[in-house]
């Protein structure tokens, strides 16, 4: 390309293409020396090239950059990108952008053995998806390729195992400045908007070119967007979601006379595009991270390592030399590189795409070995879904799942709907739960409230997505992201493109009582409960839940199916603070209808043999049935009734204190043979006679007499002695005492039982048992008894 000459990346040409031929390479290469754009071209020597990038953004930008670069240079190769919905790749592209979940479904489908050389750029950012796809194209017939700024290459090298080449960046000279008012300060969002400003300030009347600003996430972008509104400059935000006019505008390198800029960027303005005319960078550090907590990927706000402070300072110095503002201290303890994120999140979606390509995620080496914990977690989830056929490849079901692609949780509640109507509409909600923004502010005030109350009389959230993202008028006081609900409408378009269902604006009505109810019967999970004592709080016996601010659900609405759920670090190292973002209310009749919840067994079986049960879900009662009790379920009803003796007929019968009396006769080695055997347990002894006797219904013990229900123990001329040597109460005076016998260790236990004396007994009031020991136990002090 023309201009090849002035990229550094150009010293390391004849050493990369002599090495391409014989080793896996690992390219260490810093900030703006021209690797995304150079390496692709000289790799299409050997062959089709297939370029990893890790950002949709940078794809797109990326294969317009170097298509155009090689029509300048007179070259012929075709340059095409592959991201979600979208590509411009055909049979005769020689060069293919694409992200790693497109290189990964590519590798699933077996569409990779065109492609001679397979390069994954920015691999230092770690993500699951680049990560993975190196561990499962390690061992193909492909020449790899590993590009990075900032990862030292050699125990990389050693993993693939590749020959390492370096180059050094075209970096202008950046001026760092630390704007904390102490060096040990680390990055805050404490007042983050107005130490922007400050800098802002500072940079404008210090610095000629552009202003680059790096904020966590769009939230804090929109707010410094709504704060700048009289800034003398052009303000403008880069984020995932921009459109593609937009990103075309912020990318634009021509010279054309414009005003100037200040950028408002999230990391992906990190790595791979260049920005022209930037000449200060402003720093937050800090960035909406995933990481793992109490078994679920929960986005937080974490400071940056120094690895990407160090790419976003390198963004300063691409065209022209420049400044760095860092608003945190010079000696702020940041760690030194980002954790790969398959050490910090669930490994649900990294299992799912390894069993599409026939791997057992377990079974794979990657540069960090994954934590068990996680692989356990993830293999339930995928096992509970009935995704997983083993470990190492999909079911059908499983298989479906990755044909939409979003999150594979939604893809599978899509899967769960069979009526055409109701998954459309599941498909729709998906979308509207897939676009990571939210749609939509609940407003506070009591008219407000009664007139979107007048619109959505379920209170449904669930209800008011799909009216919203299928075009009915919403009233004027709901505040509606309409860029999100665009993004939203647009994604269920293409999510209803891939399986073949109508167009939005043709979507045909759905049951709602149909969908929910087929969702409570084959994802029961999703059913939530309100906590009585706590009516904030919600849970469905595994996880507990907070309602989301936006929600609709009404107070007096007791149960409901929670679609997602948002979760934040807690107070304490391990905990976590759930949010539940669309939640449909459901009746308990519905719930009991689908007999959600166990039937828990309450009261005396009636004459007819009907017990009253309660239905419990998550520790709260949603219903009280009459139900015939089973033979086995009389039989143990009627033997609480007789140990509590609430059968008039058998209230004389003494079968506890017979069979306590017969196993402690056995221990003791009284028992004609000796030993100790096993001891009876009254219940199950009980029961047992009850089934021997035919017993099936509660009008069968009409037919039975006290003696048919009485224990032969202690043969009766022994009993009278037996009883007086070892007693198991004693009444003493002003004392009663529980009497437990050891006989292994030869112990003899009075515990305290009643009464009002003061001091224990005394040894000569008790039996003689000879040759034991013998202890007095109140409360929790034991004394010995002499």
């Amino acid at each position: 390309m023309s201009s090849a000459s002035s990229l550094p990346i150009e010293a390391l040409k004849t050493d990369f293409l002599a090495q391409l031929n014989q080793h896996h390479l690992v390219v260490e290469a810093a900030t703006g020396s021209g690797k995304s754009t150079h390496l692709p071209v000289w790799a299409a020597s050997l062959g089709k090239v297939l370029v990893v990038q890790p950002r949709r953004i940078a794809c797109e930008a990326l294969a317009s950059y170097v298509s155009q670069q090689l029509a300048a240079a007179g070259k012929a190769y075709r340059v095409g990108y592959a991201i979600r919905f979208h590509s411009t790749v055909e049979q005769h592209t020689d060069i293919a952008f694409v992200t790693p979940g497109i290189a990964l479904r590519w590798l699933a489908e077996g569409k990779l053995a065109d492609y001679a050389v397979m390069i994954i750029d920015e691999f230092h950012e770690r993500r699951w998806d680049s990560d993975l796809l190196l561990a499962l194209v390690k061992p193909l017939a492909l020449r790899i390729v590993v590009t990075s700024a900032t990862l030292q290459g050699d125990r990389l090298a050693a993993y693939l195992p590749a020959k390492v080449l370096q180059a050094q960046g075209r970096e202008f000279p950046v001026e760092v400045s630390y704007l904390a008012r102490e060096a040990h300060h680390l990055p805050d969002n404490q007042n983050m908007l107005e130490a922007v400003k400050a800098a802002l300030n500072i940079a404008m009347a210090k610095d000629q070119g552009d202003i680059l600003v790096f904020l966590p996430g769009r939230g804090e972008i929109q707010r410094c967007l709504d704060s700048l509104s009289k800034l003398d400059a052009q303000v403008l935000a880069l984020h995932a979601s921009i459109s593609a006019e937009q990103r075309q505008t912020i990318l634009d390198s021509s010279n054309e006379p414009r005003p100037r800029r200040v950028i408002l960027a999230t990391n992906v303005a990190e790595t791979s595009l260049t920005i022209p005319r930037i000449s200060a960078v402003i720093d937050s550090g800090l960035e909406r991270r995933t990481q793992q907590r109490a078994g679920r990927t929960v986005l937080s706000l974490a400071r940056i390592s120094r690895a990407s402070a160090e790419q976003r300072r390198g963004r300063a110095g691409r065209v022209q030399a420049g400044h760095c503002y860092r608003l945190w201290g010079e000696f702020a303890p940041l760690e030194n590189t980002t954790p790969p994120q398959m050490q910090r999140e669930e490994l649900l979606e990294p299992m799912l795409f390894a069993a599409s390509c026939g791997k057992a995620l377990a079974s794979l080496t990657f540069l960090e070995a994954l934590p068990d914990k996680s692989l356990q977690l993830a293999k339930a989830r995928l096992q509970t879904m009935q995704a997983l056929v083993g470990e190492d490849s999909l079911s059908e079901h499983g298989k479906r799942l990755l044909k939409l692609p979003i999150d594979s949780y939604f893809s599978h509640l899509v899967e769960l709907v069979s009526s055409a109507n109701e998954k459309a509409a599941m498909l729709d909600l998906a979308a509207a739960l897939s676009i990571n923004q939210r749609l939509l502010s609940k407003p506070s005030g009591e008219h407000a409230l009664k007139q979107l109350s007048h619109w959505q009389p379920l209170h449904c959230d669930m209800t008011m997505l799909l009216d919203l993202l299928r075009g009915r008028a919403w009233p004027e006081e709901l505040d509606v992201n309409q860029q999100a609900l665009t993004q939203a409408q647009e994604l269920a378009e293409q999510l209803r493109a891939v399986m073949a269902q109508d167009d939005l604006a043709e979507a045909q009505p759905y049951d709602r009582d149909k969908l929910l109810g087929c969702l409570i019967e084959k994802a029961p999970e999703l059913v939530y409960v309100r906590r009585e004592k706590r009516p904030q709080a919600m849970a469905n016996g595994h996880t507990e839940i907070e309602l989301g601010r936006d929600s609709l659900l009404a107070d007096e609405q007791a149960a409901a199916l929670v679609f997602d759920i948002y979760s934040l670090p807690g107070r304490g190292h391990k905990q976590l603070k759930n949010i539940g973002l669309c939640m449909a209310p459901l009746s308990f009749t519905l719930l009991q209808a689908k007999q959600v919840g166990e039937l828990v067994a309450t009261g005396e079986l009636d004459s007819e043999g009907r017990q009253c049960m309660q239905r419990v879900y998550a520790g709260r009662v949603i219903a009280t049935e009459q139900h015939r009790a089973s033979p086995e379920q009389c039989r143990q009803a009627l033997v609480q009734q007789l140990l509590t003796k609430q059968l008039p007929d058998f209230q004389e019968l003494n079968v506890a204190e017979d069979i306590a009396a017969w196993n402690l006769w056995v221990s003791l080695g009284e028992k004609h043979g000796g030993g100790e055997g096993q001891p009876l347990e009254v219940e199950a002894w009980l029961l047992e006679r009850l089934q021997e006797l035919g017993v099936e219904q509660v009008d069968d013990m009409s037919l039975l007499e006290p003696q048919d229900l009485q224990f032969a123990g202690i043969p009766s001329w022994l009993r009278a002695d037996f009883e007086a040597r070892y007693p198991r109460l004693l009444v003493l005076a002003d004392l009663k005492l529980d009497i437990e016998y050891l006989s292994r260790t030869k112990q003899v236990i009075a515990h305290y039982h009643s009464g009002g004396r003061k001091a224990g007994p005394k040894r000569w009031e008790l039996p003689a048992w000879s040759g034991w020991r013998v202890y007095y136990k109140k409360a929790s002090k034991r004394v010995a008894l002499t």
